[in-house]
């Protein structure tokens, strides 16, 4: 009987008159995405359901067409019946509560790759909301290219993060101009969409040079809502991000391969990484991001430094400062105390970025904030928050070098004085700024999770109350039993032993 429908629809199809008007969002069933239900979609479904295709997971819900997360058969029969007039549930849409990125690939193409760019067109409607203006309009759109990032989040999750590179610079939402930008996708942020928005935060509160700037929008790409994202600066050298002297690739310079330098210690394998061995016997991987590409003379230096760097912090004599020529004590102090009050145990391991300016007495500074993913993973309400950081580390982590310093007694005393300002002038904020967050992404975070049914958790809320704030309080709690005064002094370095 199915057989005859399916014979029925094409003879029907043949005769139709056309594509209807293209919306922005596509209809329950536009398998081949060309923004209309036709014979096209039903070929396209039974040839896929036939040969056991995988579809990429930004068009799942197209193929799933009853939404029951799995792809068969009954999927080619729901779409029968639309073909011959029945009323399919319309494709999830977006809000509203947000400003909305509108993005066309050319020839509406899949994003597949993290290497190669597709060219594509987008626009802004900033639906109303004050403060921010909108950017184009599906009449006159603007340039820019996109693909995909990420290393997990991009291998493993359905909603995939994306990187753009505008044609021209652009400011966005009230960010600074820039060309480059990141889409996070916070698939797998299930705890209130806060693991990089609270350390940003607290690390700007805190006096850090630059963090990442984001505005969450809702995403709609080659006319399908994709969920809710974070419009975010891009790490990179520029003066209103990493505000440093940026160091051309294969530089033979001998007097600018000092600087500046923009690095990242990784937590995977690229061919053109910085090696060595840490003095703790692991590997020690760093990912040279300005400049990109080194010369022997380049390599040669930024190795030698590390080097040294490492030999100054695995050094027996722990009173000792000699590490202190090349690490900023005062910046790593900030970054470290920041990763501690969100619990962030892949702290140091990866993403953890940090640069040099030019000049042969320059150090490296700690910083930005990036990718605090695993902030509060240890969420059970009856785990009582009371470990460092580097202390029962997940197998997949090396924390490079915090374990270490953390036994200088002058770094715990820079990190205690900054600790007193973070607990008397920046915690009491976060409550509020936390709060704040919450509200304003809800609507939006709701729609998310009904595009993105497989990224919710057992409480299907964007609230904080369950799992953010009472994780965050018992680790501040916890810190300041460690690490707080009650006379408010500022403690003498002499007092301080070696280990927290």
């Amino acid at each position: 009987m199915r057989r005859l429908l399916y014979i029925i629809v094409l003879w029907a199809m043949a005769f139709s008159s056309g594509a209807e008007a293209r919306d922005l969002l596509r209809p329950r069933g536009d398998v081949n995405c060309d923004w209309e239900l036709s014979v096209a979609d039903l070929n396209t479904m039974v040839d896929a359901v036939v040969s056991g295709t995988t579809y990429h997971s930004f068009y799942t819900y197209a193929y799933d067409i009853n939404g029951d997360k799995e792809i068969n058969i009954a999927d080619i029969n729901l779409l029968v019946d639309g073909l011959l007039g029945a009323e399919l549930k319309p494709m999830p849409a977006y809000s509203g509560s947000l400003p909305v990125l509108f993005i066309n690939t050319e020839d509406y193409q899949d994003i597949v790759s993290k290497e190669d760019y597709l060219n594509a067109v987008w626009w802004l409607d900033a639906t109303g909301i004050d403060g921010y203006e909108s950017i184009g309009s599906p009449n006159q759109p603007q340039k820019m290219q996109i693909k995909g990032r990420g290393n997990a989040t991009w291998t493993n999750l359905d909603k995939k993060p994306f990187r753009l590179k505008l044609e021209k610079k652009q400011a966005m939402l009230g960010m600074p101009s820039n060309r480059h930008w990141v889409l996070l996708a916070y698939a797998d942020a299930w705890m209130g969409k806060m693991n990089d928005a609270l350390p940003f935060e607290i690390g700007r509160r805190m006096g850090m040079a630059w963090n990442p700037r984001q505005e969450p929008i809702e995403v709609v790409l080659n006319g399908q809502y994709i969920g809710l994202y974070f419009l975010t600066e891009k790490i990179r050298v520029d003066k209103e991000r990493v505000n440093i002297t940026e160091q051309k690739d294969n530089e033979t310079d001998s007097a600018k391969i000092t600087g500046g330098w923009l690095l990242e210690i990784d937590n995977y394998i690229e061919p053109d990484n910085i090696t060595f061995t840490e003095g703790n016997g692991e590997p020690f991987w760093v990912t040279p991001q300005t400049p990109e590409v080194l010369s022997d003379l380049q390599r040669d230096y930024i190795t030698s430094f590390l080097l040294r760097a490492d030999s100054a912090i695995y050094i027996g004599n722990k009173v000792s400062t000699e590490w202190e020529r090349y690490i900023d004590i005062d910046s790593l102090a900030i970054y470290y105390l920041v990763q501690e009050v969100v619990d962030n145990p892949e702290a140091f391991s990866g993403s953890c970025f940090m640069y040099k300016e030019r000049g042969n007495d320059t150090k490296l500074i700690f910083g930005p904030m990036w990718d605090c993913g695993s902030s509060f993973t240890r969420y059970n309400k009856n785990y009582p928050f009371n470990e460092f950081i580097y202390e029962n580390q997940p197998s997949y982590c090396r924390c490079r070098w915090i374990r270490e310093i953390a036994k200088f007694p002058h770094f715990q005393f820079r990190v205690r004085h900054y600790w007193k300002r973070f607990y008397e002038e920046v915690y009491p904020e976060m409550e509020a700024y936390m709060d704040t967050f919450a509200a304003r992404i809800e609507i939006a975070g709701n729609y998310d999770f009904i595009r993105w049914p497989q990224c919710q958790s057992n409480n299907n809320t964007y609230r904080l109350n369950h799992y953010t704030k009472p994780c965050f309080n018992k680790k501040v709690a916890w810190l300041q039993s460690q690490w707080g005064y009650d006379s408010g002094i500022d403690p003498d370095p002499q007092d301080i032993q070696p280990g927290f």
